[in-house]
């Protein structure tokens, strides 16, 4: 069977209600904007690990859905946590190489001042949270191949701590790691340059062979993707996948919008995200993801100067 008829063969039923009911309550005014650290930041924590558990997923981390790790910003010093929950493969060698799904579950807590004062973030990054959360609950129907590893993390908006701290002190060895697709920005369809219905980009879009995977899943999901020629080198390096690629793991960010009304400001609200479009592109990314499961060839890097400092990081982690 081929990966598109694969793909098109498995049931790829997102819900949009269920990814804003996700949503609605991460970018809730009672999480106070999730500033890594908070007590907010604890309180999402705990609702992605109580959603992987009613999905079925293992606990990543021994018997814990946590990964936990000490936080220091200058005097600050705090329970801070990745979230992971993993998909156990079914083939005997493949289940023990890993697709990681990710998005960070945090964002930038309170500002002072009169009126609106929480900034919600509600696809910064709420949107790829829920996207993370309902491709787990869609796949956990499917018996992929390889592991899939479902992961939030902490502390994006502070630079990238919490995916870094992963890739230093990684669950699941990054050597048997073939791909992060990190997912950030999904919701929003209201772009500054123009409305974004129907596609989503992927960053590095030549760096690695990743659309081949993506490709055939965005069409049978209704939507494309798409690379967008002015963001898509620029912003490989500013989402949480940066830390993986620069360990040598192939990645790559989706995105709807990379820039919208609202970005890092107290308006990004739920009620303001396309849901029906964003369902579109989970399925999308769904397929993806059980495409690359089932693959019997890894995703690889594209060899070219931009990405020899990621190829050269790759051939070290493999011990070559």
């Amino acid at each position: 069977m081929t990966l598109l008829a694969l793909v098109l063969a498995f049931p790829q039923t997102v819900s949009a209600e269920s990814l804003q009911a996700h949503v609605k309550y991460l970018a809730s005014d009672e999480l106070e904007g999730r500033n890594t650290p908070s007590p907010g930041l604890d309180k999402a924590a705990a609702y992605i690990a109580d959603q992987f558990k009613q999905i079925g997923l293992e606990p990543g981390v021994r018997d814990s859905y946590f990964q936990e790790a000490e936080f220091k910003r200058g005097e600050t010093v705090a329970k801070v946590s990745n979230v992971l929950g993993v998909l156990r493969g079914t083939d005997p060698v493949l289940r023990e190489t890993y697709l990681i799904v990710t998005a960070h579950y945090d964002h930038l807590g309170k500002r002072a001042g009169d009126g609106d004062q929480i900034f919600n973030g509600a696809n910064d990054d709420a949107s790829g949270v829920s996207g993370v959360i309902e491709t787990a609950r869609t796949l956990a129907k499917s018996k992929p191949k390889r592991s899939v590893i479902f992961m939030t993390v902490y502390g994006e908006e502070k630079g990238l701590v919490g995916s870094r701290f992963y890739c230093k002190n990684p669950v699941f060895p990054l050597k048997q790691t073939i791909v992060n697709l990190n997912l950030e920005q999904i919701g929003r369809t209201d772009d500054d340059e123009g409305p974004r219905v129907g596609a989503f980009n992927l960053t590095g879009f030549d760096f690695t062979d990743l659309p081949s995977y993506l490709g055939p899943a965005a069409i049978a999901a209704g939507v494309k993707v798409v690379k967008h020629e002015q963001a898509s080198d620029s912003y490989f390096g500013r989402s949480d996948n940066a830390a993986f690629s620069n360990a040598g793991v192939p990645s790559g960010t989706i995105s709807t919008a990379y820039s919208f009304p609202d970005y890092h400001g107290v308006g990004d609200h739920w009620d303001k995200l396309d849901y029906a479009n964003m369902a579109k592109v989970v399925s999308g990314v769904v397929g993806g993801v059980l495409a690359i499961a089932n693959s019997i060839e890894p995703v690889k890097w594209n060899e070219s100067p931009k990405t020899k400092r990621y190829v050269d990081a790759y051939k070290l982690l493999m011990g070559g």
